[in-house]
């Protein structure tokens, strides 16, 4: 009797168990899903992001709000990523160089947050940040607690979910103008510097409010004549426009100066015509 109980016993416990691992199974796969995720970060472009507070690597508090008045662009990682991350973040860092040569070093902040809460401390993000190179002004390496966390992913639509080998979640780097709202999302681990660069030029330059009328046509100048140059991969500001303005200035002045010329000789009290 006793060792049918056993038995019994020892069945229901596998059964219990595979029930329970077929219920994480499903509500992994219920969880993962391209589409939700890239819905959700659409979503918020226009929304406000909050005004949170994080710890660098040397301790220090960072806060959005320290940072509103220019562009923000915030990366979400986890450290203990043995590939993505550190190759989307080493691909950041390449497209980062090419947007401050175009448009200067203070021109935006940059923001690499580390989403493991119990793992990515301010020594393993500022460890994060040696091992790839990077030591810029204006690019903090953050850590956040789980609260924070939860309320800026919802701000920013990003998701991620745990898997027995880590994370999965959306690749993406948000944009944030100068008052804190999401202006743009960019995807993907390799980015094109246009992804990011074309945007922030919209912020500094197109959607700035210029304090006089010479700052405001040099911000259309910037915005119109800094162009990527693809054979190079970087940005240069293209003095053909300008040539091409001038040619075309040159063109409408002397057809105008022929136009009145013409109108001129053939109104009534024009110049007289005769024959030699």
């Amino acid at each position: 009797m006793r060792s049918y109980q056993k038995i019994l016993s020892l069945v229901l416990t596998v059964l219990l168990i595979t029930g329970a691992a077929s219920a994480a199974a499903q509500e992994a796969a219920a969880t993962y899903d391209e589409k939700q995720s890239l819905a959700r970060s659409q979503a918020v472009q226009g929304h406000t992001v909050g005004d949170y507070t994080f710890l660098d690597g040397n301790g220090n508090s960072v806060s959005l709000g320290a940072l509103r008045g220019k562009p923000v662009i915030i990366s979400l990682i986890y450290t203990s990523c043995y590939h993505v991350c550190p190759t989307v973040t080493t691909n950041l860092a390449k497209v980062i160089g090419i947007a401050r040569d175009a448009l200067g070093n203070d021109s935006f902040s940059v923001l690499t947050i580390g989403f493991d809460t119990a793992a990515d401390t301010p020594d393993r993000m500022r460890l994060f940040a040696k091992q790839r190179n990077i030591d810029l002004d204006n690019w903090h390496f953050v850590s956040v607690d789980t609260d924070t966390l939860q309320r800026l992913s919802d701000d920013v639509g990003f998701s991620y979910f745990s898997t027995p080998k880590g994370f999965d979640h959306m690749i993406q780097a948000t944009l944030l103008d100068g008052e804190g709202k999401v202006y743009r999302q960019i995807y993907g681990m390799a980015p094109e510097p246009p992804a990011l660069v074309e945007p922030l030029k919209e912020l500094l330059y197109g959607k700035q409010v210029a304090a006089t009328p010479i700052e405001g046509m040099l911000n259309n100048i910037k915005l119109f004549c800094v162009v990527y140059d693809p054979t190079t991969g970087m940005y240069r500001f293209d003095y053909s426009i300008f040539i091409g303005l001038a040619i075309g200035l040159l063109t409408l002045g002397g057809t105008a100066w022929f136009i009145v010329r013409a109108w001129r000789r053939s109104a009534p009290g024009g110049p007289a015509r005769g024959n030699s």
